[in-house]
């Protein structure tokens, strides 16, 4: 897993002190929810190379929103960006790879943060999707 200029991602941190969350958090628990969706989508002798290039919250942060440190927004109009360039490796060969942009801008519909656990919880549906689609399963890849 890796992160191009991770300094300049579209919103990848509080850049207000709303929601508290740096950018070594939030690179933290996207490496975490690649490695736990890959896990459950690649074969044993698959590997998938990821290379985040953006990535873009769901939301926006509202500074000084009625709190002291301000708020993080969330509308259907804000849905979460992830843009990567990626590589399915068996054993060494690379069977599929592409760029792609995980993203849905229904995710307030299909997503129900309510029985959420952990942070991240728009993005984490969005790649769980996107790995559903681009993963279906050993009986559906060729």
């Amino acid at each position: 897993m890796r992160y191009v200029a991770p300094e300049r991602f579209t919103d990848a941190e509080d850049r207000w002190g709303a929601s508290g969350r740096s950018l070594r958090t939030t690179l933290a628990e996207m490496t975490r929810i690649f490695q736990e969706l890959g896990s459950r989508r690649l074969g044993p002798d698959e590997s998938l190379d990821v290379t985040v290039l953006d990535i873009d919250l769901a939301g926006y942060e509202r500074p000084g929103f009625g709190t002291p440190g301000g708020l993080r927004v969330v509308q259907d109009s804000t849905p979460p960006r992830i843009r990567f360039v990626y590589a399915l490796r068996r054993g060494r060969r690379v069977v599929a790879s592409g760029e792609d942009t995980a993203t849905d801008i229904n995710f307030m519909l299909t997503a129900n943060p309510r029985f959420a656990t952990g942070g991240l919880y728009y993005e984490r549906a969005v790649l769980r999707d996107w790995f559903a689609r681009r993963f279906p399963g050993p009986a559906g890849r060729g």
